[in-house]
């Protein structure tokens, strides 16, 4: 992914689905405007961490993670 794009790209994520079961993958064909979608799921206590940090941020959960993930994205100093 170019650092100036957020959206994602062909092959951005070939990597990490390389390392994913086969059995927790659903491929589907893609109709026109189709978006990327990723489910997170978090339990407990780190359900509850994450809605702490975003409440803290004055976000919503899934906007911190889209941030957190963004942010990593970026180059280090």
């Amino acid at each position: 992914m170019a650092a100036d794009d957020p959206d994602p790209q062909a092959g951005d994520f070939d990597s990490e689905l390389a390392r994913v079961a086969p059995e927790n993958v659903q491929i589907v064909e893609p109709s026109a405007g189709a978006a990327v979608s990723i489910d997170v799921v978090v339990h407990g206590d780190d359900a509850a961490r994450l809605e702490r940090l975003a409440k803290a941020r004055g976000r919503k959960p899934s906007e911190l993670v889209a941030d957190l993930l963004r942010e990593a994205e970026r180059p280090t100093a």
